[in-house]
């Protein structure tokens, strides 16, 4: 039997409804982490089948960090006003601008990638693999995890979140498209350095 004090726990831990931390610690039969992972699994399912809407609010959120020497903004796009002035979603494109601050990603997702980045890169990469003398078609499977290791280090949604590397920024906006009910997405970002 599921206690209201473990509902209410993982309610508090993750904002997400009664109903669906209910649901979600009886699947886990009361396991809070397993409860977790099931709740991280459903907001990645809701925020596929809302990925066509369309958005047209957000908010623009700014981080500073207390150095004075680093800072970043980003633009966090919803689908209407109301949940742009929630709290929460302010403080979810926060984390965002803190988290650009710390990592200095280059891109926000895989499709910001231009073809010219990704074949400079890859001649790079190529180069140096090059010199491995292994042969070609391992020198291909090692480019291609290179390539991928090189944008996934470079890209937001691809990054583990600062606050908690256990998550990537892309599960942190699907448990907001869970938590809100509507679709959430990065639209862009600017991150600043004193040189």
């Amino acid at each position: 039997m599921i206690s209201t004090e473990q509902i209410k726990e993982l309610r508090d831990l993750t904002g997400i409804s009664v109903m669906q931390c209910k649901k979600a610690l009886e699947e886990a039969e009361g396991d809070k982490e397993k409860a977790l992972a099931i709740l991280r699994k459903k907001s990645g399912d809701i925020a596929a089948k809302k990925s066509d809407r369309e958005l047209g609010a957000g908010v623009i959120e700014s981080y500073i960090h207390n150095t004075k020497s680093i800072g970043a903004l980003v633009e966090l796009s919803c689908e209407t006003d109301f949940v742009a002035r929630n709290e929460e979603f302010v403080a979810l494109a926060r984390d965002i601008a803190m988290h650009v601050a710390a990592s200095a990603p280059e891109f926000v997702d895989e499709f910001a990638i231009t073809d010219e980045v990704r074949a400079h890169v890859e001649a790079t990469l190529k180069k140096e693999v090059d010199e491995s003398g292994k042969p070609a078609d391992i020198q291909t499977k090692m480019i291609e995890g290179k390539l991928a290791s090189y944008f996934a280090e470079r890209t937001l949604l691809a990054q583990p979140f600062v606050k908690n590397p256990d998550i990537t920024i892309k599960q942190l906006i699907d448990g907001g498209v869970q938590k809100f009910g509507e679709k959430i997405a990065v639209a862009r970002f600017v991150r600043f350095a004193l040189a």
